[in-house]
């Protein structure tokens, strides 16, 4: 399969329909679907018109940039107009938005196909879960295994080659975790670089917009479509968006790189494949003329503390009116978790937002010689979907939390692979605004690497 960059080459030279290649993406859809219910609905007429818009912009010369023609789907929070939006629940089985959520209209307005819904854990919070209308998501590399949540349908698509790149949302590393544990690129952008208006909420202080692809190339790609400000929403970023898929050429000599060691050694020790992984980025990194460090931050167990309580606070007060007229509705995961969120007190959550200004403080003090950081974004490879327990989240701190709690660009990208030939992975992480450096370090690392050769046999 080709990547997005690629692919909009042979469009722009009239060597790939766009027809044709929606029409191969959606019978792969139609045939894989059994086995790793990457999607909840699959859209094959609108998703055809588009192609055929596409492919008469080649056919004239107006094509209007590299995702133009390209196949992808929306995470089932975005909001479609006249199509279904779920959130994977059945509080929201038969809700039909009258309006796309604003990144949904950016895409589109860059010419992609969207081949239809893709699966989510509950309201981006509730999963795995086996008692929803639809069942969670499978591994591509082994459908026994787990995808990682919350957007773990666009994770498995991109995984298995159905769709070139997908739309993720992260919360406390609902991108990063899917990306990392299916084998592929996820970012994470800086807080309100995306617009998030018309995606559904679960934690608005720590909600961000993304994009998920094969590549790091791709996910430069998409998230050029998807950045910009948003008055509708108070979050957004009202700042010039620099050209993300020139600055991969800037490559990463002369950067300071902060190797983040406690986390993923003592913190919470990853897997050796995982930790030679990183080593490995390390040195790739090196070699390309990066100035690498150790680094100090906060614990891992303050960032989780911190962003587990503000996220429980306030995923309860997006749900509180329907946890209370129809909890019935609701998995068992997502149910009790709210539930969980139902018992802090407003004294818990302001003091998690005081311990999370405090955070913010002491990163940015920390980091003050280095412009890039690394750690690990999984703890290994994806363990079997049935062992996943349901407070997993709160039973060892991870490692995406803390980069939701300060807002700073995070990026995972395949790093390997473990002993059961699973994906490991690596987080590059960034300041503020410095997205375009987080995907320079990435697509340095690929390139100089093979593992993007390596696709699941499924």
């Amino acid at each position: 399969m080709h990547s997005i960059a690629e692919t909009a080459g042979l469009i722009a030279a009239r060597k790939i329909s766009p027809v044709e290649l929606a029409k191969t993406a959606l019978a792969r859809a139609e045939a894989l679907n059994d086995k790793i219910h990457a999607f909840i609905r699959i859209t094959p007429e609108p998703a055809l018109a588009a192609a055929q818009a596409a492919e008469a912009r080649a056919a004239s010369g107006s094509l209007r940039g590299p995702l133009d023609g390209i196949p992808i789907a929306h995470k089932d929070i975005y909001c479609t107009a006249g199509i279904p939006t779920t959130a994977h629940s059945a509080q929201l089985k038969d809700f039909i938005p009258t309006e796309d959520a604003t990144t949904v209209r950016m895409l589109a307005a860059a010419g992609v196909v969207s081949l239809g819904k893709l699966a989510t854990h509950e309201f981006a919070f509730g999963g795995p879960s086996f008692d929803l209308p639809w069942p969670p998501a499978r591994n591509p590399w082994d459908t026994t295994r787990f995808t990682a949540g919350s957007s773990s349908g666009t994770g498995a698509a991109v995984a298995a080659g159905i769709i070139m790149g997908g739309t993720g949302s992260d919360t406390g590393g609902s991108i990063r975790g899917p990306a990392a544990l299916c084998g592929i690129a996820g970012i994470k952008p800086t807080y309100g670089l995306c617009p998030r208006t018309g995606i559904l909420p679960l934690a608005q202080t720590l909600d961000h917009a993304g994009p998920m692809a094969w590549s790091v190339e791709d996910v430069a790609l998409l998230l050029q479509a998807m950045a910009g400000h948003d008055p509708a929403d108070p979050g957004s970023a009202n700042r010039p968006v620099p050209d993300f898929h020139a600055g991969l050429a800037q490559g990463v000599r002369g950067k300071r790189i902060g190797v983040i060691r406690h986390f993923h050694e003592s913190d919470n020790p990853v897997s050796p494949a995982t930790l030679a992984g990183i080593e490995n980025t390390i040195a790739v990194l090196r070699a390309e003329g990066a100035v690498i460090s150790d680094i100090t931050l906060p614990s891992l167990a303050e960032y989780n503390a911190t962003g587990w309580a503000i996220i429980y606070a306030e995923s309860f007060a997006v749900h509180e009116a329907w946890m209370q007229s129809a909890p019935e509705k609701y998995g068992e995961y997502m149910r009790h978790r709210l539930a969980l969120g139902a018992l802090m007190s407003a004294a818990d959550y302001i003091q998690a937002q005081r311990r999370r200004a405090d955070l913010i403080t002491r990163s940015i003090a920390a980091t003050q010689g280095v412009d890039l950081l690394i750690t690990a974004s999984a703890m290994g490879e994806a363990p079997p979907i049935t062992a996943v327990s349901k407070w997993a989240s709160l039973e060892k701190p991870g490692f995406t939390m803390p980069f939701n709690v300060l807002g700073w660009p995070a990026l995972s990208l395949c790093s390997g692979f473990g002993e059961a030939g699973l994906p490991v992975s690596v987080q590059i992480i960034g300041k503020p605004f410095d997205d375009a450096s987080v995907l320079a370090a990435g697509h340095a690392f690929e390139k100089a690497t093979a593992f993007r050769a390596t696709r699941p046999a499924i």
